[in-house]
């Protein structure tokens, strides 16, 4: 690959290791209302947009929820990632590789900006970004296109000479339809729901966070 001119980074599961406490604790929450789902159940059908939408997908097929369920969702989902959010491994030594190259990063998510301010801020993260993006706070979450292009501006850079790295179908199709190149991150191997959506979108996979600076030819 030829070396980017910027990298523009998904935060869930990507920076920081918060998907699987968020999906327990849906998963959990959602069968406190009458919804019994597995996680292969979860990931395949209601993950890749925002808790707003996991709602209205949930309500559209016949579990109602409180009017005021996302949220109260939010609150404990706040809560509990402020006990402690975990980093992806090995995401500061791609952060030092880009930082050593000279290539700024910039990130692109549909968490809300106050999930980005507990999960990024609690490693002092934030201040290493160009930008941090929320797709909500926009009002226009992926797979819109608008939050890479926006990152890639903030980097000083040309959208088509960037570089997503998502975790998720929607995010990647969010990439592709602002022709950035997009690379999968498989943390949890290839056989995922998220995986097999991520590879038949064409999006190339690896596996490893240590990998990725060799991946950008940094």
């Amino acid at each position: 690959m030829t070396r980017p001119q910027a990298v523009l980074f998904d935060c869930d599961g990507v920076i920081v290791d918060s998907e699987g406490p968020t999906f327990d604790l849906l998963i959990e929450d959602l069968a406190t209302h009458g919804l019994r789902l597995t996680r292969q159940q979860l990931e395949t059908d209601y993950i890749g947009g925002t808790i707003e939408t996991v709602a209205a997908r949930v309500r559209d097929k016949g579990t109602p929820l409180p009017a005021d369920w996302v949220a109260r969702f939010y609150d404990r989902m706040y809560a509990m990632l402020a006990q402690g959010t975990p980093l992806v491994s090995g995401i500061l030594t791609v952060f030092d590789a880009l930082d050593a190259a000279g290539i700024p990063y910039a990130v692109g998510s549909n968490g809300t900006p106050e999930k980005m301010e507990i999960s990024l801020g609690q490693h002092g993260l934030i201040p290493r970004f160009r930008a941090v993006l929320s797709g909500q706070a926009m009002g226009r979450p992926k797979p819109d296109p608008a939050i890479y292009i926006q990152a890639a501006r903030a980097c000083g850079a040309d959208p088509a000479a960037c570089v997503v790295i998502e975790d998720s179908p929607s995010g990647a199709r969010a990439a592709l339809a602002a022709d950035i190149p997009c690379l999968g991150y498989a943390g949890h191997g290839p056989d995922t729901p998220p995986a097999h959506q991520l590879a038949a979108l064409g999006v190339p996979l690896f596996a490893r966070m240590e990998d990725l600076p060799g991946l950008l030819g940094l």
